[in-house]
């Protein structure tokens, strides 16, 4: 992990012998020097059960230690054999609805079903004997984007096993899931299942519970892999690369305790500007996951990404020129240790043949590949910032289970988003030039001047009251809607919203006020659609109020001084423009006693809601810098090192050109390397 590592899946079982050798000599010409192998490939390992054929393998791995190139050996377990769905198919996922899936497509598997595990086990000694000390292994890659749910028998006991773990008897469970509502108090364990599809409105708690437990089970499932890896070598890194999207009921902070580093895939879904603030959010995401693997260390890497697409609803849109670099470079500003890709060279066939390669379709003579080659070309030129840390100005709440929750059908409003609301408060920090950090409540809170709790549902005792140490030393603390309503089993507060943030906000709402969005609300902030609430002040003041209507004198937006720090309290949405304004001047050293509604509306021509131009982002380790600049703009960019923060002498690691006096082109990049300013 001394360089930043740059590749991608490489599947040379998909290729005739010609093109694998072919492939090295463009590896070389690219610069890379990491590919993943073997991700899809059980039925090839293991034609038959307990048969091993690893020839082709051996041949690939010998190649590419001979070439120099190294290997994120797979466990193939993702993605199990046609010989074992025929013999086990009880290890079959099984739906919400009773259907029992059946072999055709990856992720085919049941986590739970012993027949699976035993199998997994298998496929995973043979490769770990095999291939543990050979010259080419950098990584073990277990599994692929775990994810699959299941129904079956095997899940309903290995569920209530897990449930006896977390509540301990029948009676606790019946009072954390509120069964006397409808009826549903459970007096035996065996009534307990997973939750089936059933007639109307599923408990929220039973459902929150499940995606818990399928999160630690597949846990599991990694820890038994790694167990194996780690026994036949333990000096070589295990990881597996974690997938963001509702069908992944994966914590990855939890998870993030038992990787050697944390791998994720990135998959924009938007283009442009948006892209780019998909791409820093991820980015952040996993950084932040990152700090909290053991040993003091906070590794991470992009895995996956496209090189020449973006994924958007329906279709795919192709990146701009520039793109590919800018995305990969975003990431590595952030920590990532290099820049890899799904896939080295694009399929013929099977169900992602249209899936963009380094070497894509058209081949090598292509932009994307020569994209591809000029981001292989610099990565070594930034490897020494590798080990330098990010330092963030701005923290933001993330809480997978408060955004689990927050999927059930029976909240007050469809629109309430545990995800979209910290995408947010993401975008427009990043707009305004701040890195941010994503941090969960049940620990102790970062030092940064401004924290955002953006519709954080659940909220423990624990965690509210490091809310209120983090206020109380001198932070200032910003909270937006639905935050603090329930514990974290999804009971309901009682008294007043927000529930166990009632007392540091100085504040207690009567009433949720869901309204169309067709509806126009006069705070003075700028435009507020779709929601308000009654906010009574029980020691907080106002301001920011409603200036007219039927509610009009009720607070919109307060202030709690506490200790050294400030408690504020957003009870409305806001379009980006008017939440970015709100959030700089909340977090300025300005907002002091006498800040007013006025002073934290946008004024005309604000940024926050534009196209962000060129993004900043520093890495500092001692009195070093490295400032990556991303100009996502059309228009040149001037380079000012000493607003930088640059001391004299200062260059561009790209281009070896001076600091002082460079210009970065529409759509490039720079990376800025010198000593901080005295």
């Amino acid at each position: 992990m001394s360089v930043l590592w740059f590749g991608g899946d490489h599947n040379p079982e998909q290729w005739p012998e010609e093109v694998r050798a072919r492939d090295i000599g463009l590896m070389h010409r690219a610069g890379v020097n990491l590919v993943t192998v073997g991700v899809f490939s059980w039925s090839l390992l293991e034609p038959r059960e307990g048969e091993f054929d690893f020839g082709w393998l051996d041949r690939e791995m010998d190649r590419l230690a001979g070439a120099g190139v190294g290997v994120a050996l797979a466990t193939p377990t993702a993605s199990p054999p046609p010989w074992f769905s025929a013999a086990h198919p009880d290890a079959m996922p099984v739906t919400a609805e009773g259907v029992r899936l059946s072999h055709g497509s990856r992720d085919t598997y049941d986590v739970t079903a012993p027949a699976y595990r035993a199998a997994c086990e298998r496929i995973v000694r043979a490769l770990a004997e095999r291939y543990s000390a050979h010259p080419a292994l950098r990584l073990w890659h277990v599994h692929n984007e775990y994810g699959t749910w299941s129904h079956s028998v095997h899940a309903d006991r290995a569920f209530r096993e897990w449930l006896r773990g977390r509540h301990g008897d029948l009676a606790a469970l019946n009072g954390a899931w509120t069964t006397a509502f409808w009826g549903q108090h459970y007096s035996d364990w065996e009534q307990v299942r997973t939750p089936r599809a059933t007639q109307y409105l599923a408990n929220p708690a039973h459902v929150l519970d499940f995606r818990r437990f399928l999160s630690d089970a597949m846990l599991d499932h990694y820890l038994a892999q790694r167990g194996v890896l780690r026994e036949a070598n333990p000096a070589v890194p295990v990881t597996t690369n974690l997938a963001f999207g509702d069908w992944v009921p994966v914590d990855p902070w939890k998870w993030a305790e038992h990787v050697d580093l944390v791998a994720v895939d990135d998959y924009p879904s938007g283009t442009g500007a948006e892209a780019a603030a998909q791409t820093a959010f991820a980015a952040d995401l996993a950084r932040s996951y990152a700090a909290r693997v053991p040993g003091g260390r906070s590794p991470w890497l992009l895995m996956e990404q496209a090189a020449g697409v973006v994924y958007t609803p329906g279709r795919t849109v192709a990146k701009a020129p520039g793109e590919i670099v800018r995305h990969s470079l975003s990431h590595v500003a952030r920590g990532s240790r290099g820049a890899m890709f799904f896939q080295w060279r694009a399929s013929r066939g099977g169900s992602e043949q249209w899936h963009a390669g380094m070497v894509p379709h058209a081949g090598p003579d292509s932009r994307i590949f020569r994209e591809v080659c000029e981001l292989g070309s610099l990565l070594p030129r930034v490897a020494g910032a590798a080990e330098a840390p990010v330092p963030a100005d701005a923290a933001l709440t993330w809480d997978p289970e408060s955004w689990w929750a927050m999927g059930a059908a029976s909240l007050p409003d469809s629109g309430l988003d545990h995800l979209s609301a910290v995408r947010q408060v993401h975008r427009v920090l990043w707009r305004s030039g701040r890195t941010v950090d994503l941090v969960r409540p049940d620990r102790p809170l970062p030092p940064v001047p401004l924290l955002v709790v953006s519709s954080l549902y659940l909220l423990s005792d624990g965690a509210a009251a490091h809310l209120t140490d983090y206020v109380e030393r001198g932070g200032t603390l910003v909270v937006t809607p639905f935050s603090g309503i329930a514990d974290p089993q999804g009971t309901v507060r009682t008294g007043g919203y927000p529930g166990a943030l009632r007392d540091l906000l100085g504040v207690r709402v009567e009433e949720l006020r869901p309204a169309p969005d067709t509806e126009l609300f006069d705070t003075g902030l700028g435009p507020v659609r779709g929601w308000t609430e009654a906010v009574r002040t029980t020691g907080a003041e106002a301001v920011a109020v409603h200036r007219s209507g039927p509610y009009a004198g009720d607070p919109v937006l307060t202030r709690n001084r506490r200790g050294a720090g400030s408690a504020w309290y957003l009870s409305v949405r806001l379009d980006d423009t008017a939440l970015g304004a709100l959030l700089a001047g909340v977090g300025a050293a300005g907002a002091g006693p006498d800040a007013t509604a006025a002073d934290l509306r946008p004024e005309p021509g604000s940024p926050f809601g534009a196209d962000p131009g060129v993004e900043l982002v520093r890495r500092v380790e001692g009195s070093l810098t490295w400032v990556f600049v991303l100009n996502h703009a059309d228009a040149p960019y001037r380079v000012d090192p000493a607003g930088l923060g640059l001391a004299p002498g200062a260059v561009d690691l790209l281009t070896d050109a001076a600091a002082e006096g460079l210009t970065v082109r529409g759509g490039g990049v720079a990376v800025l390397h010198g000593r901080l300013s005295p």
